[in-house]
């Protein structure tokens, strides 16, 4: 919720013996700003099911969010009408309509029907793009989380995930964490036993792959009993159009690519740092989701 710095008035009395405690918490100071810790996800499996009459694939995946994170900056101020002012430290992801951010707080404030507000987000990037990552999944699913904190939660649970399946795939992931079994297009989740391990991401830097090409790619691929012996389904689909991820395989031939691509990661090992590639060493699997830090 909205920071607060909370004055408390403790009166104590005696009643049957009993001492009971009464607050007043009537003297508040409410500052609209937060920062929201979103991590980034990897599928440690993915199975394609079949395509979808609404144009989408069904899906089984187990997916995991890690300690590689992005931060918004929050603030709101009352306005006459919705405002939305995005910024950030990234010149690859756009800063208006089309970001996913910005899809959140319309949507957001679309459902709830809270007066208008001026609301300004500053998008520390730190997940590549088009990565596999659910980068901007996480980002719209912190937005959410955040914007329900800040003004006194006027969704509950149920409700957030309602709107996180109306904008993505990976947002319901990304707004519970841990460890999950997803379904559907991986808007229906399942809670799994959190397992510790560590882990490490490689991913060519010129190479992103939109889930678009990656599930258009799995349609037209002939099936093959190649295909059981990869984790990762449009890993089986890519990896033959793109030298970058072979290379990946042949070094590192226990490597997974993570949803769409371009990224693998590793359980248990390290990639050593080498022209052209994005390496992340040393990263852990995390029980938790979107979260407010400050």
């Amino acid at each position: 919720m909205l920071k607060r710095e909370l004055i408390v008035v403790f009166i104590y009395t005696i009643f049957a013996d009993r001492e009971i405690l009464w607050f007043d918490n009537s003297v508040m100071n409410n500052d609209k700003s937060i920062k929201i810790q979103c991590p980034a996800k990897v599928n440690l499996n993915l199975k394609v099911l079949n395509k979808r009459e609404d144009g989408f694939h069904n899906i089984e995946s187990v997916m995991q969010t890690i300690s590689l994170y992005d931060y918004l900056t929050v603030s709101a101020e009352d306005a006459n009408e919705l405002e939305i002012n995005l910024s950030g430290n990234n010149s690859e992801i756009p800063y208006n309509e089309k970001n996913l951010v910005w899809k959140a707080i319309k949507l957001f404030f679309d459902e709830t029907k809270l007066l208008p507000q001026k609301i300004s987000v500053y998008i520390d990037k730190n997940i590549p793009v088009a990565a596999g990552l659910a980068g901007g999944s996480t980002d719209a699913a912190g937005m959410l989380f955040g914007l329900n904190e800040m003004f006194d939660r006027p969704l509950d649970r149920e409700n957030l995930h309602k709107l996180c399946s109306k904008l993505g795939s990976d947002l319901n992931v990304c707004l519970q964490g841990g460890r999950i079994m997803s379904r559907g297009r991986g808007e229906i989740i399942e809670p799994l036993e959190f397992k510790e391990f560590n882990l490490s991401l490689i991913k060519p830097k010129n190479l992103g792959i939109s889930a678009k090409e990656a599930y258009t790619k799995f349609s037209k691929k002939t099936k093959t009993p190649e295909r059981e012996n990869f984790q990762n389904d449009l890993e089986w689909a890519l990896i033959e159009d793109y030298e970058e991820l072979q290379e990946i395989k042949r070094i590192y031939p226990k490597s997974v690519m993570t949803g769409s691509g371009s990224t693998y990661f590793m359980i248990d090992g390290e990639f050593e740092n080498q022209n052209g590639y994005q390496v992340f060493n040393n990263l852990k699997a995390v029980k938790d989701g979107v979260c407010i830090i400050e």
